[in-house]
């Protein structure tokens, strides 16, 4: 039953392909090209004009209470936000419904959507936020738009919540809590656009029509769904990865011109699966919900259709072709610097001390990662975490004991042990190494007034003398060093990529997984570097080198340098396709 189900709704598929492909393609070019970009402009402005640099936690109450007007904008821009997805959604299930029923027309679609954005009442908007929380598991198999994937959540906090046995089974409740109520609340949005009802009433009727398990035929149906669409992909990836090696084999400028119809090839059939599967998927879900068809359209014009597909196609192909040139070629393929985090890799040691450091050395990396804490006596001590606990037992944190005290505490980690080490001692080795170090100024509310300025009277020179680089998640930070000692090269660590880089820090280091290539181009206009962390896995390492990224701070040096150096190396065209197969985004193919 399954089964027949996917193969009656992908022959609907075949009759209407082009339909389908210039709904999908024109929301994704509206998306990428104007919504997403307009955002993050309109953001940035927004914070420019408060004289906000950047909105994490360290600073939102303050935004909050002192910058009213610019908490409203933003809170205002959500809002907007919402909506506009929202629209993206009704766009596209009205529009698949239409196609569907062979009485899709363009301005009707328009116009439909427009009413249905109107029917959408703050007091539902609440809601409406908590179901895009629900749904976000299934971004990728049903509700596939370019705004709701740059939801997601940082993998350092995944990271963070998979350290105890506690965190992880929270973290495993949590998903199968949100799997479970994203499933019975499906059908919401679907239900909201069609029958034209209110958030709640929509989430009440999901709720029954999914009941008895009726969410978990539903979701075999997906998952089955889900597999055919990895299967085919694959397949056609292993395919095409054979056809370059033959292809690599012949002379001249042969394999290259035929690598670059192979790359754009495996783009253009990697979106039109992946459209299929999102139109299988959405079918599948009609069939729970009435779709309330009784507008009268006028019949598609088949050449209308097709001029369309045609111009869309051709501007995505137009951009993929360039692109694939270039990663071809290999001329944007420089080495990004690399940095141990912690002074460490492989648990070669225990962190921020001085025997790991020795260690590391030896493995040549571009910069050693270390952490500082002002102590009670206000000197520095080598210590990522806030507290002792962790790593020597003790109950207390930096700022509560002297550097006499701290420096005679033994911290172990990963059976090996080691004494923390002051600044001096560590900065004294480095020096002996010829180590350069990456020094991140860890803050507190302990923390002394003088703390930057005394810094900076001790160890600036050092400092600049070496080419070490400062950074910190705290901008106060990067203001203050800015200010006091502008030769300093200071790094801003941004946790999330919320807006456009526009701050006093001399380059910007981010978690990896909401990096982007926009966000790395954005900052070289600037020419801001860019450093990713905390990369350990080698395919990852591949798609930030893709994205031109400038340094990644790891836990795994060998890994990571094996994965430049295959990169760089291995100049067959084959393994550049298989390269980019391996890191190509999940979302869009085209995406360049």
């Amino acid at each position: 039953m399954n089964l027949k189900d996917i193969q009656k709704y992908s022959r609907n598929f075949k009759e209407h392909y082009l339909q389908y492909i210039m709904l999908f393609l024109g929301i994704d070019l509206i998306s990428q090209f104007i919504v997403i970009p307009i955002f993050r402009y309109l953001t940035t402005y927004i914070l420019q004009a408060g004289a906000i640099p950047f909105v994490s936690y360290q600073n939102v109450m303050t935004i909050i209470t002192t910058h009213t007007m610019v908490f409203m904008a933003l809170i205002i821009e959500l809002i907007l936000l919402m909506v506009i997805i929202y629209a993206e959604f009704a766009c596209l299930l009205i529009g698949i419904r239409d196609i569907s029923l062979n009485k899709f027309n363009i301005r009707t679609n328009i116009k439909q959507t427009i009413i249905t954005c109107k029917k959408v009442r703050p007091s539902s908007l609440a809601l409406l936020i908590a179901y895009f929380i629900f749904i976000i598991p299934f971004a990728d198999i049903i509700y596939r738009t370019p705004l709701l994937s740059k939801i997601q959540i940082p993998e350092f906090i995944l990271d963070y919540m998979t350290r105890n046995g506690i965190l992880i089974t929270i973290l495993i409740v949590f998903y199968l809590t949100v799997g479970v109520l994203g499933m019975r609340l499906i059908l919401t949005l679907p239900i909201m656009i069609f029958d034209n009802k209110k958030t709640w009433s929509a989430m009440k009727e999901s709720w029954n029509k999914t009941a008895n398990f009726g969410w978990c035929k539903l979701l075999i149906k997906l998952v089955i769904l889900l597999v055919m669409t990895m299967l085919l992909l694959i397949g056609f990836y292993c395919s095409l990865y054979i056809l370059q090696l033959v292809w690599d084999v012949f002379p001249g400028k042969l394999p290259e011109i035929l690598a670059v119809v192979n790359l754009t090839t495996i783009q253009l059939v990697s979106e039109l699966i992946l459209i299929w599967s999102s139109v299988v998927a959405f079918l599948i879900l009609f069939k729970f919900v009435d779709l309330n068809d009784n507008q009268v359209t006028s019949a598609p014009k088949p050449q209308a259709i097709t001029i369309g597909v045609i111009i869309i196609g051709g501007l995505l192909i137009g951009a993929a072709i360039t692109t694939n040139i270039l990663y071809l070629n290999g001329k944007d393929s420089k080495a990004p610097i690399v940095v141990s985090h912690r002074g460490v890799s492989n648990e070669n040691g225990v962190q921020n001390t001085i025997p790991a450091l020795k260690k590391t050395a030896k493995m040549k990396p571009d910069y050693v990662e270390i952490d500082l804490h002002e102590t009670r006596d206000k000197q520095f001590i080598v210590l990522h975490d806030e507290n002792l606990k962790k790593l020597t037992g003790i109950n207390k944190t930096p700022s509560q004991l002297t550097l006499k005290q701290l420096t005679k505490l033994t911290a172990r980690e990963n059976g090996h042990a080691a004494k923390l080490a002051s600044f001096d001692q560590y900065l004294r080795e480095a020096e002996k190494l010829h180590q350069k170090l990456l020094i991140e100024i860890k803050t507190t509310p302990n923390d002394s007034k003088k703390m930057l300025e005394r810094f900076n009277k001790k160890y600036g020179k050092v400092i600049i003398k070496n080419h070490y680089k400062v950074q910190s998640l705290d901008y106060r930070v990067i203001e203050g060093l800015h200010e006091i000692n502008p030769r300093l090269d200071v790094m801003y660590i941004q946790p999330y990529n919320f807006t456009y880089p526009k701050s006093n820090a001399n380059g910007y280091s981010m978690e990896y997984s909401t990096l982007n290539s926009d966000f790395i181009w954005q900052s070289h206009l600037n020419h801001h570097p860019v450093y990713a962390w905390t990369v350990n896995d080698a395919n990852l390492m591949k798609k930030l080198m893709f994205d031109h990224v400038d340094g990644v701070i790891t836990d795994d040096l060998p890994e990571v340098k094996t994965a430049i150096e295959d990169f760089q190396n291995n100049s067959t065209y084959a393994n550049r396709i298989l390269n980019y197969i391996l890191v190509l985004p999940t979302y869009s193919n085209l995406e360049v």
